[in-house]
């Protein structure tokens, strides 16, 4: 008896034990960050790391009573990485939400684990407009090419742009902002003409060359993030900074990470994009001054506030939910607004992409550096690709 009653004891107090393991690790919420922090994207995943952890700096590590981690996970850039570490976070980690994903390719291979384990997934970087159709726990605080790239398109229609040549990354992305601002260009009378670069070890010079051959008003860039100081480089070698072809795109060829290396040849490139680091507000401002006081000789780019704002539509989900995660988390995602560092955003409840404003930059010199320097703003842009299949 004596025996049993001690087996009896034993057990209640492992049980016990075994339950107080689990209260605590429900007061923990663990997200997981994975992310290109080598290889030729590391730019993007450096920007977003940085980010999410100023916001966390600043805003403290405890929400609705819960104790916040960060796991940050290195994909290399390279999808099947991405989706084995996305696993093992699921199951090892038991993580409430999963973010980052710096390219398409790697937003969409864990696509279907958020799906069956019901996990959030906050797409910060990836831009190809269908990623958020991949899985119904797909949020994106990033942007999309055509958000980015019909404003362009428009742009350059009412200034006297009549021929253009566009020249993009051979990939999701790459072929959205190519389709946007052709079907936008063409449709108010302009011609064009598509080349498409390999995403992987690109070599500009000869399609530049054809670019110089064609004489256009205008050449149209997409190149990832990252990719611009090449794309540049190539630029210049085969004159055309000297040919009167005006350069163009949406915002990655000029990003804020890289712009001051490219040098003189970068000025005058006109762009369209939702955040620049000379963007004129307080909010922006101070996330300036603070992320390069976190992080010295580097300035914050479009990927940056990307992460931050992942970051803050986590955060504010996690306080609506009392600190639930699954489908009550992506729920109360759905909808939110606030004040960006670039400007007023909101979650469309329909889409779950970011509503934001779009900018018409120039690259400018302003106290001794480089920067994209608005001049225009496009109010409240949705993805147009979904806006249209709505209508």
């Amino acid at each position: 008896m004596r025996r049993r009653t001690f087996l009896s004891a034993v057990g209640a107090a492992a049980v016990t034990l075994a339950l107080g393991g689990a209260a605590l690790a429900q007061e923990t919420v663990k997200i997981g960050l994975i992310l290109p922090m080598t290889g030729p994207f590391a730019s993007t995943g450096r920007q977003i790391e940085a980010a999410a952890k100023l916001y966390m700096q600043q805003k403290g590590d405890t929400v609705a009573g819960k104790t916040i981690q960060l796991i940050v996970k290195d994909d290399t850039g390279v999808a099947d990485v991405t989706k084995r570490l996305a696993q093992e976070l699921i199951v090892n980690d038991k993580i409430a939400v999963m973010a980052g994903f710096g390219l398409t390719p790697l937003a969409l291979a864990p696509a279907p684990l958020a799906t069956q384990a019901k996990v959030p997934q906050v797409v910060m970087a990836a831009a190809t407009a269908t990623i958020t159709e991949a899985s119904p726990f797909i949020v994106r605080t990033s942007f999309t090419l055509p958000q980015a790239t019909v404003p362009m398109a428009d742009w350059a229609s009412q200034n006297g742009i009549k021929k253009v040549v566009t020249l993009v990354s051979d990939y999701g992305p790459g072929i959205d902002a190519e389709k946007a601002f052709t079907g936008a260009f063409t449709g108010k009378g302009g011609q064009v003409e598509n080349l498409r670069v390999p995403l992987a070890n690109p070599d500009f010079s000869p399609f530049l060359q054809k670019v110089a051959d064609a004489k256009p008003d205008a050449l149209f860039v997409f190149v990832p993030s990252g990719i611009g100081a090449q794309f540049m480089k190539q630029f210049v070698e085969r004159g055309l900074d000297k040919s009167g072809v005006k350069l163009i795109g949406p915002g990655d060829v000029t990003d804020d990470d890289i712009l001051n290396g490219m040098g003189d040849v970068a000025l005058g490139a006109i762009t369209t994009q939702h955040y620049s680091a000379a963007h004129d507000s307080p909010e922006n401002k101070a996330f300036v001054e603070a992320f390069k006081k976190a992080n010295p000789n580097m300035r914050p780019n479009f990927m940056a506030v990307g992460g931050y704002d992942g970051m803050h539509l986590i955060y504010e989900g996690l306080k609506k939910t009392n600190g639930q995660g699954g489908q009550a988390l992506i729920d109360a995602m759905k909808g939110l607004s606030w004040t960006s560092p670039r400007g007023p955003v909101s979650i469309d409840p329909q889409t779950r992409d970011i509503v934001q404003n779009i900018y018409v930059r120039k690259v400018e010199r302003k106290d001794g550096e480089l920067y994209n320097v608005e001049f225009a703003t496009i109010p409240n842009v949705k993805d147009p690709v979904k806006a249209a299949k709505a209508n």
